[in-house]
């Protein structure tokens, strides 16, 4: 009889459920120094999956490298660990460079006997060899130079000195050990890296399999990875029942899943036809106390119907009381493989501040789903576009955009909004919004929309920048079939780049209240390489 026993030490690709594990080694890799936000390990995976790898020993993380794809002329110029790792997101991997960037490289240091950093190393050796690229560039930590700085001139000759064994140094000396070359020292690449002096060791290693006096063409497939999306314009109408209103609902969702939908979204406020059937006028605290009496029953019935129809459903949005008694604008989000997920407005308007007493949320966070990561930004949130940028750092490729507005003017203002994102972050923008009206309930006189599935402006999008859209004040169900390479695409040889060409040497965006309720800042730098990791990059 033969036996499988189960192995205890792993190595495989990252995936975002993994990011709390990795959190937690990175916190014991660097003691006293700015963790990673859950935020930014989201992203580094996302923007590059098959980038990052961790070990695992009884289950546990004990190891975790990222890394990226850039172009020769930003791997071997001068740079510094913030602006070549957009604050630590990795969003300026870039799917056509020919190079493999290691910026973060974290191994448990109560396991070093297990060579957990060299079988890192092998991965990120054998990725470069599988896509055939020239080679990895890391800027390794010198943990060193510190305390050897008054018997060197500077950081440049301690490296010469580690190099020709006069000195040594735990990273790079393995970093030699391990076939890379000394390329210099890039000067003050991360301030906080005290044992280093903030400078680090500019190391490359060289893909054997491939002639280095080939010149590159590095061209990013134009793939297929199809997704198909529909927005409902929802006529706002007087029901009788709840039961009623879910009918409503259902029929569009299951029109959507017939035509074999990924997603489809509802518009912001999309629940308030539940107050048309009350017998006396509301106060606005009664009409969010009557709404939050729903929400259990809404929420059930999001699940179900995703489940039975096989379609991701982002629930527009729903007023209601959260758990601490603050009243919120949310939009519930259920996903076919049967879980459920909240997305708080961040910005309430004036007029739902003033009202409704609405508080803006405090988290913005990507939601998994199985077409990729996507984000959610209720109507005035996508005119802040640091929050669209937040998304697209930790890897949303979609947005949808749940609206109600009265007027042609607050349309327009949603609308060009919403446009400018999906040009500035090269993703897809879906855009939903009310017709109709409620006379007997508060902010439902009137509503304007023309519902719309917004792409970036390039060669492989549609010539306006238009998937499809709605006919204005219209009940309807709009659909297009969106291409994600193409995405893929533009950000590596498009016409412009501005999701990797903005400029990290002069300005980046910090939470300061961080969503994932730790004390570092998201996106904190961390060094490459921990303390007691034989590593860096």
């Amino acid at each position: 009889m033969t036996t499988t026993a189960k192995k205890r030490l792993e190595v495989r690709a990252a995936v975002p459920s993994d990011v709390r594990g990795i959190q937690r080694l990175i916190a014991r890799v660097y003691p006293g120094m700015p963790n990673y936000s859950l935020a930014t390990l989201r992203g580094q995976i996302n923007n590059f999956p098959n980038g990052c790898f961790v070990a695992l020993y009884d289950n546990k993380v004990v190891g975790y490298c990222a890394t990226m794809r850039v172009s020769k002329a930003m791997a071997f110029s001068h740079h510094d660990w913030e602006e070549i790792t957009a604050n630590g997101f990795g969003t300026r991997h870039s799917a056509a460079g020919e190079w493999l960037y290691g910026y973060e490289m974290a191994v448990d240091p109560k396991l070093r006997g297990l060579r957990i950093g060299q079988r890192l190393y092998d991965e990120r050796k054998e990725l470069a060899e599988e896509l055939d690229l020239h080679g990895i560039v890391i800027a390794g930590r010198m943990p060193g130079y510190a305390r050897a700085k008054r018997r060197v001139d500077g950081p440049a000759d301690y490296l010469d000195k580690v190099v020709h064994g006069k000195l040594r140094d735990q990273v790079i000396s393995f970093q030699l050990k391990n076939q890379f070359e000394p390329l210099g020292v890039l000067e003050n690449y991360l301030p906080e890296d005290r044992q280093s002096d903030g400078h680090a060791a500019h190391l490359v290693w060289r893909n054997p399999y491939v002639d280095p006096d080939e010149a590159p063409e590095m061209r990013v497939p134009r793939g297929v990875e199809s997704v198909r999306l529909a927005t409902c314009q929802l006529q706002a109408r007087a029901v009788k029942d709840f039961e009623e209103f879910i009918r409503n609902i259902e029929y569009f969702v299951d029109v959507a899943a017939d035509y074999r939908s990924d997603f489809i979204v509802f518009p912001e406020l999309f629940t308030l036809p539940l107050l048309s059937y009350e017998t006396k006028k509301l106060t606005p605290i009664e009409a969010i106390d009557r709404l939050t009496g729903y929400t259990p029953r809404l929420t059930r019935e999001l699940e179900r119907m995703a489940l039975e129809y096989n379609i991701n459903i982002i629930g527009g949005s729903h007023p209601t009381r959260a758990e601490d008694g603050d009243i919120q604008n949310i939009a519930y989000v259920a996903l076919r493989d049967g879980s459920l997920h909240t997305q708080e407005k961040i910005h309430p308007t004036p007029n739902e501040a003033f009202w409704w007493n609405i508080k803006g949320g405090d988290s913005l966070d990507v939601i998994q789903t199985d077409c990729g990561p996507i984000g959610v930004l209720i109507c005035y949130d996508s005119e802040f576009p640091e929050l669209a940028r937040r998304l697209v750092d930790q890897g949303a490729r979609i947005i949808f955009v749940p609206f109600c507005t009265d007027s042609r003017l607050g349309y327009m203002r949603v609308r060009y909004c919403a446009q400018a994102r999906a040009i500035e972050n090269q993703c897809y923008v879906v855009m939903s919004g009310n017709v109709g009206n409620l006379p007997n309930v508060d902010n439902m006189d009137i509503q304007y929309a023309q519902s719309a599935i917004l792409t970036p402006c390039d060669l492989p999008f549609a010539r306006d920048g238009i998937a499809a859209e709605s006919t204005e004040n219209v009940e309807t169900l709009t659909m297009a079939d969106v291409n994600l390479a193409d995405l893929s695409w533009a950000r590596a040889e498009g016409t412009v780049r501005n999701l990797r060409d903005r400029r990290f040497d002069l300005y980046h965006i910090d939470w300061d209240s961080n969503p994932d309720h730790s004390h570092a800042p998201s996106g904190g730098p961390v060094p490459a390489g921990g303390h007691n990791a034989p590593g860096g990059g």
